[in-house]
């Protein structure tokens, strides 16, 4: 009896216990009411939670009965939590309402999910998401650059495929290129920072970057003509933060090897008690050495900007950026063989080639008025003045021919000369836009953009030389002392241009399967320098479109050119100008959507010809030029892959693959078939982030990502009459190696406030080589380790 007692005692508390537990069943949407795939649910208290399926919807079992806090997240959407009293088998019915996250926490390398990545219609000129858009458009966000920790435009960049470095110029400048394009523009908040055709580079700060746009192909027709804005290589156009109207912010230190200290900090909210006046006050300090001996660096960095919501139908933006960078420039290494064999030397971080007093200082300001005012729910009219001022001071040593001895080359003894030059470049651009969006014309739909532009840019340079100073040993002591020397007079120069376009497109939606892309540019251009002025009309076309066989599968073709105005005064044989050279760009391609939008996987193929060249005619000594004729033909075809996405709630990836064939076809001055200098036949880039959210290593989240740079030539191979910076006429120049960086990233958040991460770059120190001809040939960074903390509020 006793026994039969206790057994029927066990089976009462049990059936007690079971009864004292429920299920919790609900759905996570958000704001439009859309499901949240993959959200999370979470009670801290019992440290118990679960995951959403594709629709949004969960079940937590076994939750005692009690009072509870229950917290549902996404990336990209902000935490909600509720009280929940669950007392009885089954709480069902929760339903949970996320706001997307300003941070915007997603990875996503064609931009907002969402949303319009901030400022991109500035560039595209249309109200279309990058996977709608008929050209390839690449979006790295702030949270990805935060992520992987980067401090330059390259370290970002190398997200994308076919984006790659194409020289540092010393270590003074960024230099971007992509489809085999040499130094392709870069823009600040839509705006030409350097207005060098050829893509010299420009510095800034990631502290501000809110995020980096990467257009390609069609891109060039809203921008302008090829020697302006339109590149038919692209665009890279970095985007600052703006105004946020809930209050929050953050402040950081980072230290590196090498000696970096790097604090930052990041304000921002609403000024007024009706919230429709924000502000945002970001900035950044840094101070680092290198691990070449006598190189360091001094930066400032501040980044302010207004937005008052004037009413429903208007908002206002201001925007200020400045920038400040004080650093030594670093001639890097020397090639110790002739032009033909590659015999880099690895030269000791000890070793110096320099003067101790060689700097360079990159002041460079942009600010911006935007306006953007509803006519009614169809028509909105986007007025923008962009501006920007760069100043560069450049004072430092350069070196020059290789000594002989004996008709012997010694490779490891060179000339030493000093240089000092300026530049002052200023440019504006003043921009309207009239957009009509889901405008419809019987069934048919219209997306149409008419707009115009106005750019002007004025630069002036002076230059002095001091000739050779002396003569360096790079296996022995260098000094560093800059002797008494005499520069010679200065080499001014400078130019004005001014240039008004006129652009048309429609997007033509004629069912739920295809859509139509027509567009044109008119572009007037008038360039001063010095007693001549030139003048050059262009109109460029832009025809492609889109098939959806499928509802997450676009199918894209478009044919698009861009002038090229700068060689078209030039005469041919009967004194004739031979007009305007000519890129023509056909691009197609697959862009595809899964789970949810979650994942994207896309395919591009493009094939760009620089036709209608203004090529020189030579005498018969390759030295003197008798006219100009028109003909000539410069391709470059590829394919670029991309992949990227969260497949699984804590699971980011990145990954790209681009194949670049780039050849001088008809022309006088290279080789048929060979490829410009710094262009890599591939480049490959693979990123993966892990949060360990709802296990034991919650608030842990790690990385990894490799960047491939294949082997590329570092000159032109001339066929006789070119014969600069260290080009060797009919000498095929050698290859720089090929070279593969990889690194690591580690963070955990204690809480909401703090957090703490670890970076590990060039983990396996790999050391490779970007080099400006024989001129620079500087090397990447060796393995380096980086803390750090970061409070957010």
């Amino acid at each position: 009896m006793k026994y039969i007692t206790s057994l029927l005692f066990m089976i009462c508390a049990q059936f007690v216990i079971a009864q004292e537990v429920a299920s919790i069943q609900g759905k996570v949407i958000d704001i439009d009411n859309n499901p949240i795939p993959f959200a999370s649910v979470y009670i801290s208290e019992i440290k118990k939670g679960g995951t959403a399926n594709e629709d949004g919807e969960f079940i937590l079992n076994n939750i005692p009965y009690g009072e509870w806090h229950l917290t549902s997240s996404g990336v990209g959407y902000q935490a909600v939590s509720i009280s929940i009293h669950p007392n009885q088998p089954v709480l069902s019915g929760i339903v949970f309402q996320l706001p997307f996250d300003n941070e915007l926490e997603q990875v996503e390398v064609f931009g907002n999910r969402n949303d319009h990545p901030d400022k991109i219609e500035s560039i595209t000129r249309l109200p279309l998401k990058p996977y709608e858009q008929i050209q390839s458009i690449s979006v790295i966000s702030k949270k990805v650059i935060e992520n992987q920790g980067a401090l330059s435009i390259s370290e970002a960049t190398k997200n994308v495929p076919g984006v790659y470095t194409f020289a540092t110029y010393g270590n003074k400048r960024e230099s971007m290129s992509s489809r085999g394009f040499r130094g392709i523009p870069i823009l600040k908040n839509g705006v030409r920072v350097h207005s060098d055709f050829r893509g010299v580079g420009v510095l800034t700060d990631m502290q501000g970057v809110d995020n980096i746009q990467i257009l390609k192909g069609t891109a060039s027709i809203t921008q302008g003509v090829a020697t302006d804005l339109g590149s038919p290589g692209g665009i890279i156009n970095i985007v600052t933060k703006t105004p946020k109207y809930n209050t929050g912010g953050s402040v950081s230190l980072r230290g590196n090897s090498f000696g970096q200290i790097r604090p930052t900090f990041d304000l921002y909210g609403p000024l007024n008690k009706e919230k429709n006046i924000a502000f945002l006050l970001n900035g950044a300090l840094e101070r680092a050495d290198s691990y070449r001996d006598m190189v360091d660096k001094e930066s400032f960095y501040f980044n302010p900007s207004f937005q008052w919501k004037v009413n429903k139908k208007t908002t206002v933006t201001l925007e200020l950026d400045h920038y400040y960078d004080s650093r030594t420039p670093d001639l890097g290494t020397v090639n110790l063989a002739d032009n033909d064999v590659n015999a880099i030397y690895n030269l000791p971080d000890s070793q110096f080639l320099g003067f101790e007093n060689d700097r360079s200082i990159t002041q460079n300001t942009t600010y911006a008025i935007r306006m953007d005012h509803e006519l009614n729910d169809k028509l909105t009219l986007k007025g923008a003045f962009y501006s920007s001022s760069l100043s560069l001071d450049d004072k430092g040593a350069s070196l020059g021919k290789t000594i002989e001895e004996n008709d012997i080359p010694l490779y490891n003894v060179r000339q030493r000369s000093y240089t000092t030059s300026t530049r002052d470049d200023n440019n504006s651009v003043l921009q309207f836009d009239l957009i009509g969006d889901e405008v419809y014309t019987g069934s048919i739909k219209h997306t149409f953009q008419v707009g115009f532009d106005y750019r002007s840019s004025r630069v002036s340079t002076s230059s002095q030389s001091a000739g050779v100073v002396d003569t360096i040993n790079v296996f022995q002591n260098i000094t560093h002392r800059l002797p008494n020397v005499s520069l010679n007079d200065p080499k001014i120069s400078g130019g004005k241009t001014n240039s008004l376009g006129f652009v048309v497109q429609d997007v033509i939606s004629w069912n739920s399967w295809l859509k139509t892309f027509l567009g044109a540019r008119y572009s007037s251009t008038e360039t001063i320098s010095g007693t001549e002025n030139t003048r050059s009309d262009a109109f460029n076309p832009l025809g492609g479109f889109i098939i959806s066989p499928i509802k997450n599968i676009n199918i894209f073709a478009s044919y698009t050119n861009s002038s090229y105005p700068r060689t078209a005064s030039r005469l041919g044989e009967n004194g004739e100008e031979l007009g305007n050279e000519r890129y023509d760009q056909i691009e197609t391609g697959l862009k595809t959507t899964w789970l949810n939008d979650r994942l994207r996987f896309n395919v591009t193929l493009f094939k760009i010809n620089n036709k209608n060249i203004n090529l020189p005619v030579y005498d018969e000594t390759w030295t003197n030029i008798l006219y100009y004729t028109q003909g000539g033909n410069d391709q470059r075809q590829g394919i670029e892959v991309e992949l990227t996405g969260r497949p699984f709630q804590n699971l980011e990836l990145i990954g790209g693959y681009s194949y670049i064939d780039a050849q001088y076809k008809e022309h006088t001055s290279y080789v048929y078939g060979s490829a410009p200098l710094n262009t890599p036949k591939h480049t490959f880039n693979a990123y993966a982030n892990y949060s360990f959210a709802n296990t034991a290593l919650d608030g842990l989240t790690i990385g990894a990502g490799a960047y491939f740079t294949g082997e590329r030539p570092i000159n032109d191979w001339s066929s006789g009459p070119v014969t600069h910076e260290g080009i060797v006429p009919g000498q095929k120049p050698f290859d720089v190696e090929a070279y593969t960086l990889v690194n690591f990233q580690a963070e955990y958040k204690f809480d909401q406030n703090w957090s703490v991460q670890f970076l590990l770059n060039n983990v396996f120190n790999e050391i490779g080589y970007n080099a400006y001809r024989t001129r620079y040939i500087n090397q990447t960074d060796p393995r380096s380790v980086a803390g750090v903390v970061r409070y957010s509020f």
